[in-house]
């Protein structure tokens, strides 16, 4: 990845625009492991599907070929860069 990139929360992505996972967000570290043993990892490419209708509420990305379905916390968590 390139070294002038900046990684961000996956909460935040646009919908349809795909990124790669770069890392994990400091904090619960049993929230981090959570999300390995879902399937999260370090270059896998993600892609935000869908919005829940209210307050946004829960994301639904693809991770590979997978659809999994996030709160934005736990979203905000894994760390993304988006490609170009």
């Amino acid at each position: 990845m390139d070294s002038g990139s900046i990684s961000v929360g996956m909460h935040t992505l646009a919908m349809g625009r795909p990124a790669r996972v770069t890392g994990f967000g400091l904090g619960d570290e049993s929230l981090v492991a959570k999300l390995r043993e879902i399937g999260f990892a370090e270059g896998d490419e993600v892609e935000l599907l869908a919005r829940g209708w209210l307050g946004g509420a829960p994301l639904s990305f693809r991770l590979n070929r997978t659809v999994i379905a996030l709160r934005k916390a736990e979203a905000a968590m894994v760390m993304v860069e988006p490609e170009a």
